[in-house]
């Protein structure tokens, strides 16, 4: 069974950085992509980034493209988000989720997800 958990949320400063991780358990995850989602209160979930996991090919949404970096460590089975320069509009819970094939931004085609951590940037 496929488990992910999300960890490293917290309260921030505008400005400031976090780096958010997913310990992904269950399977192996070389032919899954990951990406990184949000939801601020009374939105809808959005996409943040995606990868491969064994794939150099990264994708971001425009509104985190040049302060937010994904990554993965193979050795611990882990994806990270770090996430710099941030900003009070970058307030939400973070989730993470898996999903078998191509890295997409639909959180639609997603099978697996984590329980979200919460992210609080102030002004």
């Amino acid at each position: 069974q496929v488990q992910l958990v999300e960890s490293g949320g917290g309260l921030v400063q505008a400005g400031g950085s976090l780096r958010l991780s997913c310990a992904a358990s269950g399977r192996t995850f070389s032919s899954y992509s990951m990406g990184w989602f949000r939801q601020a209160p009374g939105k809808e979930r959005e996409f943040v980034a995606s990868r491969r996991w064994n794939s150099g090919s990264t994708y971001y949404a425009d509104s985190v493209k040049g302060r937010f970096t994904i990554s993965r460590d193979n050795a611990k089975n882990t994806v990270y988000l770090q996430m710099n320069i941030l900003k009070p509009e970058d307030t939400a819970i973070y989730y993470c989720a898996a999903r078998s094939g191509t890295a997409v931004g639909n959180p639609r085609w997603y099978d697996y997800w984590g329980q979200g951590t919460q992210v609080t940037v102030s002004s």
